[in-house]
């Protein structure tokens, strides 16, 4: 990643409704750093609600993992694919040693959790780290319910088998179903005759001449395209698609009944894909968006992308059914298939096909619910964030330029900021912001409340925060090969 970047000028509100361009970037000085006592005290603030300490230990291995037919050499937590759930309650504290046993260092990142900003699990910016043969422990605060996932934010790492689900559980709420199934969609590539790493190397060196992905450089092939993403659907080519680690060929299979309500928490753990999911025959009803409720909303299909999660209650159908995640553009498919009491055998190519008929939406598009929808008030400050690239060299910047930890857009605590992210680009850019939950904003100021938010091509979307979570965090495009060829900034909390 580039180490020469800076940040687009953001603008300072008045109180009588003028703007002046706030600073370029921030003194290393003028920062509250990962490990100040505001950190500490945020904190200290959300363990005012007693909770339970649950300890877990992480193994980051190399592995040998079955997809589904095929045997693949890969990293894990724990040997497995995916890695190992942890599920908490809302105010548990949870206490993770992760023992890197990689030959490359590694972190964790903890996926949409509003957590202490040294527990973030990003390399420089709020942690060293942690080297091969090395251990680290992670130490943080549940403070909100919902679906959730935890990853490496080291290199290429994410696109390997490294991830696992986060659920954390309310108590408190009514819970309208029977039964709730995780099911987390990825691309594959590692192991297959090439790994992320060769992949990204590959991207670097041809720019946009051709696709890397299996075999290396593809020339002239076709990219892949989508209406509802607004053009290109992605940079790199796979071998297989998955779902809870494995391919449409051989599916995992789910225990249901027919009639029952399964809420269905869905991950888009992908490094380049969005996801078309949907249960053909079967309407879903969505519940949640990343985590926060939003106002339960009947779909067909709703397309995901990289990093956002979906909940959503399906009632299960009489006729053989699958929970279908459609590669957008890329003209395949992963799959789970539902087992009933006939368990007859079923066509996921059909459903697929299916799926891709019916109408789809994006999740952005929900409104929240009335209980999570932010008091309406003007922002305070207002950065923008230009999405641009790919450039000769697979360069993807914002503001003009690549990710440097040093620059940040400054924000004080308390502030309400907005960033609004412009897409100058021909490529969707799933863009999320670590610690905090922001809220679309829509055209009746309810859209859902989110961490992760698409941005088509030739658009732009504006999303609201409160900044009451102090420290560095890092806003950056979640398709893995963007970020690291520089697409990536840091909301910098200031003294």
């Amino acid at each position: 990643m580039g180490t020469t970047g800076g940040v687009g000028a953001g603008l300072l509100l008045t109180g009588c409704g003028e703007s002046v361009a706030s600073p370029r970037t921030v003194a290393l000085t003028d920062r509250i750093g990962p490990g100040g006592p505001e950190v500490e005290a945020a904190e200290q603030a959300r363990r005012a609600t007693a909770g339970r300490t649950l300890a877990r230990t992480l193994q980051a291995q190399p592995s040998t993992v079955d997809i589904g037919g095929r045997t693949v050499s890969t990293w894990t937590y724990n040997g497995a694919l995916p890695g190992p759930e942890i599920r908490a309650r809302v105010g548990d504290t949870l206490k993770v040693r992760l023992e890197n046993q990689l030959p490359q260092p590694t972190t964790v990142h903890w996926h949409g959790i509003a957590l202490r900003n040294d527990m973030d699990g990003v390399p420089v910016l709020t942690q060293p780290q942690i080297p091969s043969g090395g251990s680290f422990e992670y130490l943080f605060t549940l403070p909100h319910a919902g679906t959730y996932m935890f990853h490496p934010h080291v290199g290429t790492q994410l696109d390997r088998g490294l991830y696992a689900p986060l659920i954390i559980d309310d108590p408190a709420e009514p819970g309208d179903y029977d039964l709730e199934h995780v099911v987390i969609f990825d691309d594959w590539i590692d192991g297959t005759g090439q790994n992320p790493d060769q992949v990204l190397a590959g991207l670097l060196r041809n720019g946009m001449g051709g696709m890397a992905g299996m075999g290396g450089d593809h020339g002239g092939m076709q990219m892949p395209t989508s209406s509802v993403l607004g053009g290109d659907a992605g940079d790199t080519t796979y071998p297989h698609y998955v779902a809870n680690g494995r391919t449409r060929s051989a599916p995992t299979t789910l225990d249901v009944r027919p009639g029952q309500r399964v809420r269905f928490r869905m991950i888009n753990m992908g490094g380049d894909t969005a996801f078309r999911v949907g249960v053909p025959g079967a309407p879903m009803t969505v519940t949640h968006t990343d985590g926060f409720p939003v106002a339960p909303t009947d779909a067909e299909a709703v397309v995901i992308g990289m990093g956002e999660r979906i909940d959503a209650v399906v009632t299960i159908p009489e006729a053989p059914a699958a929970l279908i995640g459609i590669a957008e553009g890329k003209n395949d498919h992963a799959a789970v298939t539902l087992s009933t009491p006939q368990n007859s055998p079923v066509d996921t190519s059909a459903a697929a096909s299916a799926l891709t008929s019916r109408s789809a939406v994006l999740s952005q598009t929900f409104a929240s619910a009335e209980p999570v929808t932010l008091q309406r008030r003007p922002p305070d400050v207002v950065h923008d964030l230009v999405l641009a690239g790919p450039g000769a060299l697979y360069d993807w910047t914002i503001n003009g330029e690549r990710y440097d930890p040093a620059r940040g857009l400054p924000i004080s605590s308390g502030q309400r900021v907005r960033l609004r992210m412009v897409n100058t680009t021909t490529m969707f850019h799933p863009m999320h912001l670590h610690g905090h939950t922001f809220q679309v904003v829509g055209p009746d100021g309810r859209g859902p409340r989110k961490d992760t938010v698409l941005v088509l091509p030739n658009q732009t979307v504006e999303v609201d925060f409160d900044a009451d979570n102090p420290g560095q965090w890092l806003t950056h495009c979640h398709n893995i090969y963007h970020g690291e060829a520089g697409m990536m900034t840091v909301v910098s909390y200031v003294a």
